[in-house]
């Protein structure tokens, strides 16, 4: 009977005395309330009753930072949301700094997150997210460094914004779009004058340009068989005659005299 209680101590104090820890895991070990060191991964050995271990992940942890009421610095009242990534880089200050590294960190982003944004205006919020998120990132992980823990990302995911901001944004965009379209067309038709002016010079030179461009007009307007077909005759055309009309009725005059 005493032997078997002997194996069951030894038994029940050499599973507690052998640890196994995963390749991602580490052990904090307190001996008798002191840290002395961080152990693992592996097969690792501590001491039953006197050496306490604390396991830590040190992979990436994601976590969602609730939807937050916040008022831009335009004064608009919006709800944003954020997604935060960050991984235990020293296990000993995560559990020895701070009583739960995982909700202090998330209180941390959520502060953050209304405070930063609190200091945008909401067109550089909606334009600008990158550098937002490389802010907020930069903010979040300086306060979480004496923890040990690594803010390596956070990104804004949704800007929940109040139905009469949308309608406001889309006329803004609507009239945008008409001021662009305006601009275009002003820009079409201050090229096409340009390159009328310069046709004008060029049939200014040469006058027979003229009687060609009617030309290629009346054939264009032939190709669509039309029934009847109006066509301006060029008032050169009729310069020969005229000229030829005007010499002869001057030597008529002076045969008279």
């Amino acid at each position: 009977m005493v032997i078997t209680v002997i194996v069951i101590i030894v038994l029940f104090l050499l599973a507690n005395a052998i640890k196994v820890l995963k390749e991602y895991e580490r052990g904090v070990i307190f001996r008798l309330g002191r840290l002395i060191g961080v152990k693992g991964p592996g097969l690792i050995l501590i001491i039953p009753i006197i050496d306490r271990m604390v396991r830590v992940s040190l992979r990436i942890v994601t976590f969602d930072v609730p939807p937050q009421d916040v008022i831009t610095k335009d004064n608009v009242s919006i709800k944003v949301n954020a997604v935060v990534y960050f991984r235990v880089m020293d296990p000993a200050k995560a559990i020895v700094e701070v009583q739960d590294y995982y909700y202090a960190t998330s209180q941390i982003a959520q502060t953050t997150l209304r405070s930063v944004l609190g200091e945008v205006e909401l067109d550089e919020l909606l334009a600008e997210r990158e550098k937002i998120n490389m802010r907020l990132q930069k903010i979040i992980d300086e306060q979480t460094d004496p923890w040990g823990v690594k803010v390596s990302t956070v990104e804004i995911k949704h800007v929940d914004l109040p139905q009469e901001m949308q309608r406001a944004m889309a006329r803004q965009a609507e009239a945008e779009r008409d001021r662009r379209a305006k601009v275009i067309n002003a820009m079409g038709e201050y090229q096409a004058a340009e390159k009328l002016a310069q046709a004008a010079k060029v049939m200014s030179i040469s006058p027979i340009t003229v009687q060609l461009r009617y030309l290629q007009t009346l054939s264009e307007i032939a190709a669509e068989n039309n029934s009847t077909t109006v066509f301006p005759i060029p008032i050169e055309l009729f310069k020969p005659f005229m000229e030829l009309a005007e010499k002869m009725s001057t030597k008529k005059g002076k045969g008279k005299k």
